[in-house]
């Protein structure tokens, strides 16, 4: 695994390994989402749901982004983001990380005042609905601001578009292999 792009292109982290619950984004599908991303990146505030190894945040930092909340809930997973994140010169205003459930630490977040510019969430494959859920509920809630997007990572197969509410839509859907990442706005 590596950074895909941005100031610490192709600069290695390390993989799940052991730690199996872990389904890492391709190196690959990391590049092309990013690259749709584009300039939204820079400047914003990204927050990175079910963060795993951190790659998907360090790829955002990488890109311009302004700070980065990881989110993971197994303590394993959050000391391999600790391991990556210290590879890099981070300042805390730049980096937090949350070790709890995605959903606790939306309501900690949503208490704290907090918004985002940019999710993404990666829940695991088969529970991607609840992923979808929780991201309707950062629009609602107000984490993610009108203008905000949200990446859903999610199976090949899910059909994101009949399960999606009402107040929101699909803007990109990017396909690659057994995954897919839908980009996804407020109407």
């Amino acid at each position: 695994m590596r950074i895909t792009g941005g100031e610490w292109r192709s600069r290695k982290l390390k993989g799940a390994g052991k730690v199996s619950q872990l389904r890492p984004t391709p190196d690959a599908m990391r590049e092309r989402a990013f690259a749709v991303l584009g300039d939204r990146v820079r400047g914003s505030r990204f927050l990175d749901l079910w963060a795993g190894t951190g790659a998907v945040g360090l790829e955002a930092l990488s890109r311009g982004a302004r700070s980065v909340v990881f989110v993971e809930r197994h303590r394993a997973a959050a000391r391999l983001i600790e391991e990556n994140s210290a590879t890099f010169d981070l300042t805390p205003n730049r980096a937090e990380l949350i070790v709890r459930p995605a959903e606790a630490a939306v309501k900690q977040l949503t208490r704290r005042n907090e918004s985002f510019d940019l999710t993404w969430a990666d829940p695991p494959f088969e529970d991607w609905q609840h992923g979808l859920e929780l991201i309707a509920e950062l629009f609602e809630s107000g984490l993610l601001r009108g203008g905000s997007l949200a990446c859903l990572e999610c199976p090949a197969r899910a059909d994101v578009g009949a399960a999606l509410p009402a107040k929101l839509k699909v803007d990109r859907d990017l396909a690659g292999g057994a995954s897919r990442v839908v980009m996804i706005e407020s109407v």
